[in-house]
C-alpha cells in the first residue's frame, strides 16, 4: 500500500505496459472501463480523464453528464494473462469525481469509503474476508452460453469427476499473480459449481478484489471454453451461489470482536455488530441480494440462509461466527449471493454492524438447533425473522429503513430502487414457461 503517481508510472516502464484499463462500477456492480495508451497514464493519474457519465446505469442525467475518473494508484495491476513482447496491459480502480474535484455522488466505491470514514472515526478498520461461489457451464458450437454442467461432481469432489478442476486451478494461478492470496478453492456442493476463498483484507480493497475477481473467473473461464456464471441460481433443484462474507473490526491491530471471557468468546462489540446486521437484514438484502433470480437462492433446502438470525455453529442461520479465535475471531454473514455490487453490498452491511454498535443493541439468544427443523411458532417463539421473499418485498424494506438508504446516498438510492423497480415490474408480468405447462391445458 502507499503508492504514488511516480510509483505507478515507473512500474509501468518496468512491466512494458502498453494500456491501462481505468474500471469503475456502475451502480449495479458491473465493471465499466476506459482504456487508455500508457502515453495518456500521467494525464490519468491527474485526474484529467473525462468520460460521459449519462450513458452508464445509474449515473448522470444527460444535462449534467461530465464526470472524471480518479485513479487509486495503490490498485494498479497488470493482466498478466495479456502479458505479451510488444508489451502487456494494467489496470487501476477509479472513484468517480465531479468537474469541480468533489467525489460523485453516484460513485459506489466513493459510498464505500465514506462508510468507512465512519468506523475509522469511531476507530475501527474494517476487515473482510469473501468467499464467492459461481458455476461453470459449457458453451455451444457457437460459443454461446449453456446450463449444461461441466461435470457431476459435488463437495470437494477431484479430477476426473470436476472437469472445472484445470480451469478452477488456472484462475487461482492468475489470481495469485496479480497479487491476491487465495485461502482455499474446491467444487462446491452442486454439479458445475466452484468456490474460490479470498483472504481477508482492508474492507475497501477487498470490494476491489471482488469486482477483479469476478473479472478474471470469467476470462479464464472463456480461454477453457466454459462459461463462468455469478447468477445465484441459473439451475433449479440443486444449491444456489453466495458471497459469504468475513468481516471483522480491528482496533490498534488488534481484532476487537475477541474477548475470552465473552458469551461464545466474543466481545460485547462482537454481539452489537451481529445485532446491527440482524436489525437492518431486511432491508440491506435488496442490495446483497439485487436480482429477482436472488430470491430462488433464499429458500429452504438448498443450504442459504432464509431466516434472520445467528448461531455460534450451525449454518442454516444468516450470520454464522466460525470456531476460530483470537485475531481470527470473525462474523460470517452468508446470505449475500455474488450479483452483487461489492461496494454497495459492504457499506450497508458495515453501516448495518456500525449502527448495532454506536445504538448497543442487543443481539438476540443464538440458535443451536437448524432452523429448517423448526415449526413455524416455534421461529416465531424465538423472534426469528423471514428475509424478503422477492426483490419486490426486499425494495419495499429498503425504503423504510433511513439508516441503510442514508449509507447509500439520495443519489444512489434513487437510481438503485428505480432500476430494481423496473426489473422486479417487468419481470412481474411477464407469463412464464411454467405458467403455460401448469395451467394452459387445465384452466
Amino acid at each position: 500500500m502507499g503508492r504514488n503517481t511516480l510509483d505507478v508510472m515507473q512500474e509501468a516502464r518496468a512491466l512494458n505496459v502498453k494500456f491501462v484499463r481505468l474500471q469503475f462500477t456502475d451502480i449495479l456492480g458491473v465493471v465499466k472501463n476506459v482504456a487508455i495508451p500508457v502515453e495518456a497514464l500521467e494525464r490519468a493519474m491527474d485526474g484529467q480523464i473525462m468520460f460521459d457519465g449519462s450513458s452508464i446505469e445509474g449515473f448522470v442525467r444527460v444535462e449534467e453528464a461530465d464526470v472524471y475518473l480518479i485513479p487509486d494508484p495503490d490498485t494498479f495491476q497488470i493482466f498478466p494473462w495479456q502479458a505479451h513482447a510488444d508489451g502487456t496491459t494494467a489496470r487501476l480502480m477509479c472513484d468517480i469525481a465531479n468537474p469541480d474535484g468533489s467525489p460523485y455522488p453516484g460513485c459506489p466505491r466513493s459510498a464505500l469509503k465514506r462508510i468507512l470514514a465512519d468506523a475509522e472515526t469511531l476507530g475501527y478498520q474494517v476487515m473482510v474476508g469473501p468467499e464467492s461461489e459461481f458455476f461453470l457451464f459449457d458453451r455451444d458450437q457457437n460459443g454461446m452460453a449453456t446450463t449444461r454442467t461441466t461435470d457431476q461432481a459435488g463437495y470437494f469432489d477431484l479430477s476426473p469427476v470436476d472437469l472445472g478442476e484445470d480451469a478452477r486451478r488456472e484462475m487461482v494461478v492468475e489470481l495469485e499473480r496479480m497479487g491476491f492470496q487465495i485461502e482455499a478453492t474446491h467444487h462446491e456442493v452442486a454439479p458445475g459449481q466452484h468456490e474460490i476463498d479470498l483472504h481477508h483484507d482492508d474492507a475497501l480493497k477487498t470490494a476491489d478484489n471482488i469486482a477483479t475477481f469476478r473479472f478474471v473467473v470469467r476470462t479464464v473461464a472463456r480461454m477453457h471454453n466454459f462459461h463462468a456464471t455469478f447468477m445465484p441460481k441459473p439451475l433449479y433443484g440443486v444449491n444456489g451461489s453466495g458471497l459469504h462474507l468475513h468481516q471483522s473490526l480491528y482496533q490498534d491491530g488488534v481484532n476487537v470482536f475477541d474477548d475470552v471471557k465473552g458469551i461464545n468468546g466474543l466481545s460485547k462489540t462482537a454481539l452489537r455488530y451481529i445485532a446491527g446486521l440482524m436489525n437492518h437484514a431486511e432491508a440491506y438484502t435488496a442490495v446483497t441480494n439485487p436480482l429477482v433470480n436472488s430470491y430462488k437462492r433464499l429458500v429452504p433446502g438448498y443450504e442459504a440462509p432464509v431466516y434472520v438470525a445467528w448461531s455460534a455453529g450451525i449454518r442454516s442461520p444468516m450470520v454464522r461466527v466460525p470456531s476460530q479465535r483470537g485475531a481470527a475471531t470473525r462474523i460470517e454473514l452468508r446470505s449475500p449471493d455474488p450479483s452483487c455490487n461489492p461496494y454497495l453490498a459492504l457499506a450497508l452491511t458495515i453501516k448495518a454492524g456500525l449502527d448495532g454498535i454506536q445504538k448497543k443493541m442487543e443481539a438476540p439468544t443464538p440458535v443451536t438447533r437448524n432452523i429448517y427443523r423448526m415449526s413455524a411458532d416455534e421461529r416465531l417463539a424465538l423472534g426469528v425473522k423471514n428475509l424478503p421473499s422477492d426483490l419486490g418485498a426486499a425494495l419495499d424494506r429498503l425504503e423504510e429503513d433511513p439508516v441503510m438508504m442514508e449509507a447509500l446516498g439520495e443519489h444512489i438510492a434513487e437510481r438503485y430502487i428505480e432500476a430494481k423497480r423496473i426489473e422486479w415490474d417487468v419481470y412481474r408480468q411477464q407469463v412464464h414457461d411454467w405458467e403455460i405447462e401448469q395451467y394452459l391445458s387445465v384452466y
